[in-house]
């Protein structure tokens, strides 16, 4: 399955007219596929630099270009892009990037590490920070340590309830709650100050 809404169509429309080049596309490359480092590569491609083995898709008047190596990691990929005031923002979902989630059979701490690589971890990247899993307690709490510009930031009460908790009660129903074990006051640059 592959998605890409009208937006993120439009928007590789206008930067493929800048470069104004016949047949150009939009290559995709997953960059260390199958691991919490796992990210989606876009660059141009010149009709020239298409594959046999590429995996091409059609949209309106460009193609996207994923090469064979990537394509099990971009198989169920979507691309959307969202207009704002600043210019806007494009978003790439692809659920197998970073590896295939575990089953029906893995644990508690299992399920919750791959949470927090695959869906916690990317969106607060975007103010510097990560949130580190320290344990899983007996009667299902989940202990996390926060970094870089969560470290020390003001708003990472909101963050921890209204994002992470809420996303790990959801994808992992045997947990009872979330609790950060951080020392705030030893932050050196958070995204909010206190």
């Amino acid at each position: 399955m592959f998605d890409i809404d009208a937006a993120a169509v439009a928007y590789f429309q206008k930067l493929i007219a800048q470069q104004d080049i016949p047949g150009l596309g939009i290559r995709l490359r997953a960059v260390h596929p199958g691991t919490p480092k796992g990210d989606c590569r876009l660059e141009f491609c010149e009709a020239s630099e298409i594959e046999a083995d590429d995996w091409r898709i059609d949209c309106d008047g460009f193609s996207l270009i994923v090469d064979s190596a990537s394509e099990p990691y971009l198989r169920e990929l979507s691309i959307s892009y969202l207009a704002d005031r600043t210019g806007g923002q494009l978003t790439i979902r692809a659920p197998r990037l970073k590896g295939t989630p575990p089953g029906a059979g893995a644990s508690v701490i299992e399920r919750v590490q791959y949470v927090l690589t695959s869906e916690i971890n990317p969106g607060v990247a975007a103010h510097g920070g990560k949130v580190s899993l320290v344990e899983v307690t007996g009667d299902g709490v989940v202990v996390l340590q926060f970094g870089g510009g969560c470290h020390g930031c003001g708003q990472v009460d909101v963050t921890l309830k209204g994002g992470i908790e809420k996303t790990l009660l959801q994808r992992v129903p045997e947990i009872t709650g979330v609790r950060d074990v951080t020392d705030h006051s030893t932050g050196h640059a958070p995204y909010f100050k206190r």
